[in-house]
């Protein structure tokens, strides 16, 4: 259940019109609560500093120490890697968990986070290890961006800046859009986060009405596809939603997408042992593409144990991996290997929060 109305929103749940608002209802200035919310994304983390209501007259601050809460989350669990990928496990206040993730870039000074937009997911996706724990409700906009928060403070402590985000954690983004919309906003708007539309990356399992709105509500982020099969069939024995929404179909609202914002799409393809991995498979995946701006994104899959349907999946061998990628390059399709995050840690999506979980059940 989502937290009593009672409760206090937090100020990262506050966009800059709901905030401006409770200012002018306390005789302030309305003008102040970009400024409020803009300190509060650029140096909340930062324990040395103060509440973000700090560089306001001193009254104002203290109304706001005192009317909200300065986190939507806690730190519950963090988890480093060998390769410096941190994984992050934040409780709500409602005692629910949820993942993020920060990525080291290949330039030292950067850093990728990875956020996740529901508590739980309900897509079912076989090889997943979120599903596996169902869906229990959406994120508010206030803790997307209190992820945002945390991972930006996380590269800061690692000495890196975070330089992009993209929506690929727990949960379906497009079945929560209205908040990771908001989240966004809050984000990358110039007047409050500052950290820029092209540098946010929205993913998707192929809904397409939340392409559509995603399209309509041109914000210029970047769209990725989870795609993980070239044809209908595979595709919704991995993903159930192929079943409602087939691969043109996907791939026709993709196109939408692409001719209003521009921005090419990205494919994610997790390549699964003996299931999408042969070079047929990679034949029709390039012709699936063939005439499109999109790049395929190949991901090596990391064991999330037995599936919902009573499944062992294990990642394609590095063999057949590079004979996959030299095939779809073959046929004039761009594709990457991206580098698997955290073999070490539980990085796969839901892997620490059933690890969690999973500790508080016999913990007396």
């Amino acid at each position: 259940m989502p937290p009593a109305p009672s409760t206090p929103r937090p100020l990262p749940d506050l966009s800059a019109e709901e905030l401006g608002t409770w200012l002018a209802a306390q005789g302030f200035k309305a003008s102040h609560a970009p400024r409020v919310l803009r300190n509060l994304l650029e140096v909340h983390g930062d324990e040395s500093k103060e509440h973000p209501g700090m560089r306001l007259p001193a009254e104002l601050s203290q109304q706001l120490q005192s009317a909200f809460p300065t986190a939507a989350a806690s730190l519950a669990m963090r988890q480093v890697s060998e390769d410096g990928t941190a994984k992050l496990l934040l409780r709500l206040q409602d005692g629910r968990t949820v993942e993020s993730v920060l990525m080291p870039d290949f330039h030292p000074d950067r850093a990728a986070g990875c956020i996740s937009s529901q508590v739980g997911c309900a897509m079912g996706c076989d090889f997943c290890a979120t599903t596996q724990t169902g869906f229990e409700r959406n994120l508010t906009s206030g803790e997307i961006v209190e992820q945002f928060i945390h991972l930006r403070r996380e590269a800061r402590a690692a000495g890196r800046t975070l330089r992009t985000i993209v929506f690929m954690g727990m949960g379906e983004p497009m079945l929560n859009l209205k908040n990771v919309l908001a989240a966004v906003q809050r984000i990358a708007a110039p007047t409050l986060g500052a950290f820029g539309w092209r540098q946010i990356t929205i993913s998707t399992v192929g809904i397409v009405p939340g392409i559509d709105e995603l399209r309509e509500a041109d914000l210029g982020v970047h769209l990725a596809l989870s795609l993980h099969a070239p044809d209908d069939a595979t595709r919704a024995d991995l993903l159930p939603m192929g079943k409602r929404f087939d691969v043109q179909d996907v791939l026709a609202a993709v196109d939408r997408y692409q001719a209003s914002s521009g921005r090419i799409t990205t494919i994610q393809y997790c390549l699964l042992d003996g299931v999408n991995d042969s070079l047929a498979q990679a034949r029709d995946l390039s012709r699936l593409l063939e005439g499109r701006r999109m790049h395929v994104n190949l991901l090596r899959y990391n064991a999330t144990g037995l599936s919902l349907r009573g499944r062992t999946y294990a990642p394609s061998s590095l063999e057949q991996t590079e004979a996959f990628l030299t095939e779809l390059r073959a046929h004039g399709t761009v594709a990457h290997l991206r580098r698997a995050r955290g073999p070490d840690i539980d990085a796969a999506c839901g892997q620490l929060r059933k690890r969690e979980a999973a500790v508080s059940s016999v913990t007396p």
